[in-house]
């Protein structure tokens, strides 16, 4: 069995309750559920955006609280539905979080181009200049320039077209498998889920109601929450 990567035992934060899981290397977890479940709420638990109020994290098997919450961010890296970038150019965006650490060096900013797909020309670019496609492309290079092990992605293309979801799912794909990361992704796309996923995690009421392969859960759910879900999804 793989390495347990994440642990989440007994829970509780706002409204999740008793949230109790593991997360395995290179598992891509889809967590799911109606408005109001506590999704963001669970994901922002995985990198101290927000602290149990009972229960424990482990992160390699150690209490999350223990880690240098800069250095824990590095690790486990974050891509946001709204990309939040400096008012300055590509490259500034790239090389800010590895120069924290004396970790930059120029080669990686065309490394991290070719990852999202975008013109080398482009690291001088304003961001001020991109569409909201490309915005998203440099969000999720600047992560990535990090060299995360664990991608956390809250509705990362829910803010865009058709065209353009189907482009960031093609590289994020291609990224989580060329750099065998470990993923745990908020969405509300049951298609997005079974492209992307490969576990799932359904929530509701701040409850986990049902938790396995992702394939799983969505053709053949178990419980009368889930597929009433997806009935109405």
């Amino acid at each position: 069995m793989s390495e347990a990567i994440f642990q989440f035992n007994q829970v509780n934060r706002l409204v999740l309750q008793n949230i109790t899981f593991t997360l395995r290397e290179e598992d891509r977890l889809i967590i799911f559920g109606p408005s109001g479940a506590g999704k963001s709420t669970l994901l922002h638990l995985f990198n101290r955006m927000d602290d149990p109020d009972q229960g424990e994290v482990l992160f390699h098997n150690k209490p999350i609280e223990q880690y240098d919450i800069p250095q824990l961010r590095r690790s486990v890296g974050l891509v946001l539905q709204q990309p939040h970038l400096f008012p300055d150019t590509v490259l500034d965006n790239l090389k800010f979080g590895p120069s924290l650490f004396d970790d930059w060096e120029e080669a990686r900013a065309e490394r991290l181009m070719d990852y999202v797909n975008l013109p080398i020309d482009y690291l001088n670019k304003s961001v001020d200049e991109l569409s909201g496609g490309e915005k998203q492309r440099v969000s999720l290079a600047r992560t990535l320039a990090n060299k995360p092990d664990v991608l956390l992605l809250d509705e990362p293309t829910s803010a865009l077209d058709d065209r353009n979801i189907e482009a960031i799912e093609e590289d994020l794909i291609r990224l989580i498998e060329h750099n065998h990361l470990t993923v745990a992704m908020v969405t509300h796309s049951m298609d997005q889920a079974k492209r992307i996923g490969t576990k799932g995690l359904y929530i509701e009421e701040g409850q986990v109601i049902e938790y396995g392969d992702i394939n799983q859960l969505l053709e053949n759910p178990n419980t009368e929450q889930l597929k009433q879900f997806l009935h109405k999804s």
